[in-house]
């Protein structure tokens, strides 16, 4: 597995179940069928999914992010210019499996690295970052980097204003429960995709379905996306889930007897 594969796979799905050993099409979640009719399109209803991310920008929850052989979860505090998330790539029992604990608080951030299975011997460098310790990262080094930076210009981790903006076709199916398809073209800023998936889907991805849910104040709760198959990859499901909409609380920095600088072999990890 490749460093840039291991950007590329913490978000994406398809590319995740290749670091186990097994067949990711066995476990994946079928994409969604057209029906033949062309959904009624529900202005209103694209409104309202438009209108359930603006809380997200406020920068005060919680959230998590899964997919096939990955899984992302943490809170977001701008009240206190904090973040933190804890990712997990693979399962104990894959032959790569990578773990990784951020925490960010303005102006520093810091990383945990655990990498376990047969092939992370073969990590270049792996004495020097299955340490048990926090890394310090360089701003200078993870700026725009979509796996260890973090913007606080741009608070949700999986983009979904950036989705919802994409969204082609939706519907109203029940009280705060919508369906609809996205356009993913027009949402390659999304955090929870990444832009050579989308590439790859090619005119497959033009109209990818989704679902989403609202709590009883209009907010994102959930938002399901599925996407089709491709070439060698089954199809597979993003689900992005947020909740504690105002009461996330402050990050907590590691302790300093925890933190070491982090060497130049993490960032080759993720370029």
């Amino acid at each position: 597995m490749s460093a840039g594969l291991v950007a590329a796979a913490l978000f994406t799905p398809g590319v995740a179940a290749c670091t186990t050993t097994g067949d990711a099409g066995s476990t994946a979640t079928p994409s969604a069928t057209a029906s033949g009719a062309a959904p009624q399109v529900d202005s209103d209803a694209k409104q309202a999914l438009l209108d359930s991310t603006r809380e997200i920008s406020n920068g005060n929850f919680r959230f998590s992010m899964s997919g096939a052989g990955s899984v992302a979860e943490g809170q977001v505090h701008q009240p206190s210019q904090s973040a933190e998330m804890r990712i997990r790539l693979g399962e104990p029992t894959d032959d790569l499996a990578i773990s990784l604990d951020l925490v960010h608080a303005k102006p520093d951030s810091w990383v945990k690295l655990d990498l376990k299975g047969s092939a992370a011997t073969r990590v270049p460098g792996v004495d020097r970052l299955n340490l048990g310790k926090y890394q310090h990262l360089d701003q200078n080094r993870i700026q725009g980097d979509r796996n260890l930076g973090f913007d606080f210009d741009q608070v949700d981790p999986a983009g979904s204003e950036v989705l919802t903006q994409a969204v082609t076709e939706a519907q109203r199916t029940g009280d705060g429960t919508y369906t609809g398809t996205i356009d993913l073209s027009k949402a390659a800023d999304a955090g929870s995709l990444d832009p050579t998936l989308i590439t790859a889907l090619g005119p497959q991805g033009s109209a990818v379905p989704f679902t989403a849910t609202t709590d009883a104040q209009g907010r994102l709760t959930e938002l399901v996306v599925q996407l089709p198959q491709s070439g060698q990859a089954a199809g597979q499901e993003i689900k992005v889930t947020y909740s504690d909409y105002g009461n996330a609380t402050e990050a907590t920095k590691p302790p300093a007897d925890q933190v070491v600088e982090a060497p130049p072999e993490l960032y080759n990890l993720f370029d």
